[in-house]
């Protein structure tokens, strides 16, 4: 048994139970949904069927990060309790909460000076920041100190691939990250773009792909030539959808057929209240350990 607590935001985007079962520790993002607000608790409160179809039924949503304040709520008990603390945050190329981490950390650190407290940025998101709390659970589990699974984090986050595919540009456009004008012409030629997480951990568009099916063989294409040693690959694959399990389930059948060394099934998991509200439905996100990102 380790003697720090390994922790994340939920905005990793693993389900209840796989947080339990890996015993990583997690706190809340917060969303509005039409007004109302609501904790990112995993599909608790709303499920994500009901979340997802209130958006296509023209549902607005809104998201807010986790407080300076909610972070020494959250980390204070397990401190008193005698814990070190390693945890990771969400990427700062998306959200300024890891900010709100290390300000709390910093008057944590003034009242138990005798325990540690470390905060260190994914770079990542979604799954793919649930794919690499997941290896740090492996290894926290092998018996790495909390000094040493920092210092790895440090050194092979960018390893973790992002690419995410989406068939609707609504929720793009309304967060200005695709013009209102490219996104009907896009709509209207069935464009789905793919986009990567960078080195910054900030979303990028790579790709703009005609038709939903060609874009997932492109996701797939992608993994083939980015992975590690290719299509020997042997390290776990996840994938998250936002109420689109089936074309999920399209991409991780490519994925099986065509890497027979990967460890296990792929894992599927649903993109969360937070991250959902900024992609909308209709999203596939692809994860996979690969060449570290450049820009």
């Amino acid at each position: 048994m380790s003697d720090f607590v390994l922790s994340a935001c939920s905005t990793a985007d693993l389900s209840k139970e796989y947080f339990e079962k890996r015993d990583i520790k997690y706190v809340y993002f917060h969303y509005e949904l039409d007004g109302k607000q609501y904790l990112d608790d995993l599909g608790q409160t709303i499920s994500f069927k009901d979340f997802y179809d209130a958006m296509r039924n023209g549902s607005m949503t809104k998201t807010s990060q986790i407080s300076m304040g909610e972070f020494i709520d959250y980390f204070e008990p397990m401190l008193q309790e005698g814990k070190d603390i390693l945890h990771i945050s969400l990427s700062s190329g998306i959200s300024g909460v890891v900010n709100s981490a290390r300000l709390a950390k910093e008057e944590l650190s003034e009242k138990y000076p005798e325990r540690k407290l470390i905060v260190i940025d994914s770079l990542s998101a979604s799954s793919g920041y649930g794919l690499l709390m997941d290896k740090l659970a492996d290894l926290r589990d092998e018996g790495m100190s909390i000094d040493e699974l920092a210092a790895w984090t440090e050194e092979h986050k960018l390893e973790i691939n992002h690419w995410v595919m989406t068939g609707d540009l609504t929720y793009l456009i309304r967060g200005g990250r695709v013009s209102k004008t490219a996104g009907v012409v896009g709509g209207l030629l069935n464009i789905c773009p793919i986009i990567e997480v960078d080195y910054m951990g900030r979303l990028i568009s790579r790709y703009k792909i005609r038709g939903k099916s060609k874009a997932i063989q492109k996701q797939w294409s992608i993994m083939k030539e980015l992975a590690k040693d290719g299509e020997n690959y042997s390290e776990k694959c996840f994938i998250s959808n936002s109420d689109c399990i089936e074309d999920a389930k399209a991409l991780s059948d490519l994925i099986e057929g065509g890497m027979p060394n990967l460890n296990g099934k792929v894992e599927h998991f649903t993109i969360g209240t937070t991250i959902g509200s900024h992609t909308g439905p209709g999203t596939i996100a692809l994860f996979f350990w690969g060449e570290k990102r450049k820009n």
